[in-house]
């Protein structure tokens, strides 16, 4: 079992930035791709962001991609997502995501454990 503990979330303008980190403990952390996906209030969760065990490959929903970019420091232990140009429809809960091996995936099925969530608010 893996254990998430997201931070960096906030109240940010319209056009601002924001990085989220994710800090892991559990499991070897470069043995399982990490991800990011958001819910907002009514909402289904949906994905964001995602990254292989290496780093060498990164996957976005069309909404951020340009302007989110994932990323992570094996020897930190921790992943991030830097987000710029935030849009009001970016506001949601944040949660960062361990998957269950080294294959990538975008869906929630393909992760076993999850953080608590950050929230993000973009005020237009």
């Amino acid at each position: 079992q893996v254990q998430l503990v997201e931070s960096g979330g906030g109240l940010v303008q319209a056009g601002g930035s924001l990085r989220l980190s994710c800090a892991a403990s559990g499991r070897t952390f470069s043995s399982y791709a990490m991800g990011w996906f958001r819910q907002a209030p009514g909402k289904e969760r949906e994905f964001v962001a995602a990254i292989s065990w290496s780093g060498g490959s990164t996957y976005y929903a069309d909404s951020v991609k340009g302007r989110f970019t994932i990323s992570r420091d094996n020897a930190k232990n921790t992943v991030y997502l830097q987000m710029n140009s935030l849009k009001p429809e970016d506001t949601a809960v944040y949660y960062c995501a361990a998957g269950l091996g080294v294959v990538v995936t975008t869906t929630p099925v393909g992760f076993g454990s999850w953080g608590q969530g950050t929230q993000v608010t973009v005020s237009s």
